[in-house]
């Protein structure tokens, strides 16, 4: 069932709605959070698709704010709400409000959203496309428990890490790091089956690619040791290697979807490690609402270490570590003594992974 309201106001939505769930039959709310979409007009359609689907895991009522601004002065002063409101089949298991905020209203979002919100529920903030610098300070990710970002769509993904590494907050999250839960969970599993010396690990995959650049940063975080950064033709994320005093641990999908885990002294063996749409990773994420304090210090440790080029990074011993285009070296954070044991650096993988696996299913770049 859809309804479309011009010229409307917060107030005859939540009517319409009311309205809406009596027609068709359930005028019991059960869903469980709101889930804030901002984007633009043309990325509507495929974030509005993939939370759909996200929402038969998650009943929510999905919100979404397309902001139409103007493009003259006389457009800009003049402010109007429309919205389109689905339920029933046109809108998964929840409901769907599609916000179009024209003129003047469009800097002011947040009081058009916040009534619509569900009482007593989680809010959860989604920027598919360009996000703020500072999500927590945005006056809409200030109503959000949860604030989702992608840096995968911005301009320069990479310098987008070290923006969101800068503003970091509770609750803030990207699907950058989503996309590499499957392949920490993998490299914790090996670790924890091969119990050697770890000395250095190598990230292969496609240039500018912010998944495979948070894979060395968690690496380099968990494990204390060196990490390079190849560039591969993809697609997404290709390869790990780590190399150990028995030979190399190698996690190697070149095609996206088939994996092969090559460990010493073990036969080769084939993981499922395929590329997950968006309503996958948006699912994953609604799963747990409370701070990721892994990505915390995953992002934060790559402030110094996403910079630009001419900017070198300082090193684990308080010098200057080079940074490069390709391949990149990303620097092991200080430790106590001068090489890693491989006892705790599995241990250290294989906690964090039950951390994060506990809350989350396997998902891939």
């Amino acid at each position: 069932m859809r309804i479309d309201l011009t010229d409307t106001t917060s107030s005859r939505i939540n009517a319409a709605l009311i309205e809406a769930r009596h027609s068709i039959g359930s005028p019991a709310v059960g869903m469980v959070l709101t889930l804030v979409i901002v984007t633009d007009e043309g990325s509507a359609y495929d974030a509005l698709k993939a939370a759909g689907d996200a929402s038969r895991e998650h009943p929510s009522r999905i919100v979404a704010v397309i902001k139409r601004p103007g493009r003259s002065p006389r457009d800009r002063k003049m402010a109007r709400l429309d919205a389109e409101i689905r339920v029933g089949s046109d809108s998964g298991t929840g409901e769907t409000v599609v916000l179009r905020m024209h003129g003047e209203l469009a800097n002011h979002a947040e009081s058009v959203v916040l009534p619509l919100l569900l009482p007593d529920a989680p809010v959860v903030l989604w920027w598919p496309e360009e996000a703020p610098d500072n999500p927590s300070t945005d006056p809409l990710g200030k109503l959000a428990q949860r604030r989702i970002t992608d840096a995968a769509a911005a301009e320069d993904p990479v310098t987008a890490l070290g923006v969101r590494a800068e503003a970091y907050a509770p609750g803030d999250t990207d699907l950058a790091w989503t996309r590499i839960t499957p392949w920490r969970s993998m490299l914790a599993a090996a670790l924890d089956q091969k119990h050697s010396k770890i000395s250095s690990a190598v990230v292969e995959g496609e240039a500018y690619n912010p998944s495979s650049e948070l894979l060395a940063l968690w690496l380099a975080d968990r494990l204390k040791v060196p990490v390079e950064r190849k560039v591969s033709e993809g697609p997404g994320l290709t390869a790990v290697r780590m190399t150990t005093a028995d030979g190399e641990i190698c996690l190697d999908r070149a095609d996206g979807a088939l994996a092969e885990l090559a460990m010493p002294g073990q036969p080769d063996r084939h993981v499922a490690l395929k590329r997950r749409d968006t309503a996958d990773l948006i699912a994953e994420e609604l799963r747990r609402l409370d701070p990721d304090d892994i990505y915390r210090a995953t992002v934060t440790l790559g402030v110094k270490q996403l910079a630009s080029a001419d900017k070198p990074a300082e090193g684990p011993n308080g010098g200057e570590a080079a940074v490069e285009e390709a391949p990149r070296k990303t620097a092991a954070p200080a430790k106590k003594s001068a090489s890693a044991k491989s006892g705790p650096a599995s241990d250290a993988a294989k906690n964090d992974s039950a951390k994060s696996g506990s809350t989350k299913k396997a998902s891939s770049k």
